[in-house]
């Protein structure tokens, strides 16, 4: 880990202002819970000259919005945020997704913003003496050609299959969040989680639409759905062991149902992309309909009609199908007006999967919170 400088911020401003004045020649990142930064300066992937602590910004609240949704300071905590009385109870799909990533002493620390913002975890992207375009512009993606199971078959491009590993941000897409940014000179954007990532294209190492000195002050939840109590919200994780893995598959599902029928569904997906990702079409197909096979089927061909696969990655195309095989069919077993949390269905699939196995069924495998 290379020497750096330390500054603190007072505020939001000043935590911007402060950025944005370093940006030539001083590379200035803010820091917080730390839990994927620190680990980037320690494989001496990430090299800031200056680190900005944003801990004692007062973004640390969970409030109502005045339309009756839910404003997240960036500052919470991934367990503040999972074990909250209204995420638990309005929004059952994020507590669930936040209780299924890494460890309860790293989600004491993560902190809302940070978990949006992690890196991939593609380990050609961990190791410095290797090429990686998100690390060096235009330098190579040996993933493409070296062992790439666990990676990306959605928006990914010639210069760059990895995928995003946020859970929560999974949860958030499902869920229609809006990213508020707070900009030099008091300004303010408030933009939908949808647009906020950027597909690699020829540009891997942008990201999202952050500009240097760019502060995620917030994220907001917009009101429930008036089903949203009486749905079942699951986060399924499939993954190569029971516990601390990232997602080789993911779904984020609420789905509520009447005499057997799908009436609203919500679908995103995690572990296929650079971003969470979310089809309409692949819901619209499936609203109305009884989740029989060849709904499900036609569904997940919509969801994959433009994926990159190879005989590494066409594994996941047959468990995305059984998965939301798995989903549905709970979801619509389970009755209404259950609260999501109580009803016992286990909102984790663990799948333990060989080296390109695809015939093991990820729906006959239930396992707890990472």
């Amino acid at each position: 880990m290379k020497a750096f400088a330390y500054e603190r911020a007072q505020d939001v401003q000043d935590a911007v202002a402060r950025a944005r004045d370093s940006i030539t020649p001083v590379r200035s990142y803010f820091i917080a819970g730390g839990t994927n930064l620190i680990d980037l300066m320690r494989y001496d992937i990430e090299q800031p000259e200056r680190l900005i602590d944003i801990t004692h910004l007062p973004l640390n609240a969970i409030e109502p919005t005045p339309e009756g949704g839910l404003k997240i300071g960036a500052l919470v905590s991934n367990t503040a945020l999972a074990s909250h009385p209204t995420v638990r109870r309005d929004y059952a799909v994020l507590s669930r997704a936040l209780l299924a990533g890494a460890s309860q002493q790293l989600r004491n620390k993560a902190t809302t913003a940070g978990n949006l913002l992690q890196r991939t975890r593609c380990h050609y992207f961990y190791q410095p003496d290797s090429p990686c375009n998100k690390r060096q512009p235009h330098s190579g993606c040996p993933a493409k050609d070296g062992v790439h199971r666990q990676l990306g078959i959605l928006g990914v491009s010639d210069a760059c299959i990895a995928t995003h590993p946020s859970d929560m941000a999974v949860a958030m897409r499902a869920l229609g969040a809006q990213v508020v940014i707070a900009r030099a000179g008091g300004t303010q954007d408030i933009v939908e989680l949808s647009e906020f990532y950027r597909l690699p294209e020829d540009t891997p190492h942008i990201e999202n639409i952050l500009q240097a000195g760019d502060l995620i002050t917030h994220v907001i939840l917009p009101p429930p759905a008036p089903s949203a109590q009486d749905s079942v919200h699951a986060y399924d994780k499939v993954r190569d062991r029971a516990s601390y893995a990232f997602a080789l598959v993911s779904v984020a599902s609420v789905i509520a149902h009447d005499n057997g029928k799908i009436t609203a569904i919500r679908l995103a997906f995690g572990g296929l992309a650079p971003m969470p990702w979310r089809d309409q079409a692949v819901e619209n197909a499936l609203l109305g309909t009884t989740g029989d096979a060849v709904s499900i089927e036609y569904a997940v061909a919509l969801l994959l009609k433009d994926a990159v696969t190879d005989a590494q990655t066409e594994y996941k195309a047959m468990l995305v199908q059984r998965l939301l095989h798995h989903i549905i069919t709970r979801a619509l077993a389970t009755p209404a007006g259950v609260s999501p949390l109580s009803s016992g269905v286990s909102d984790v699939t663990d799948h333990q999967l060989n080296d390109h196995q695809t015939t093991a069924n990820a729906a006959d495998q239930h396992g707890g919170d990472a």
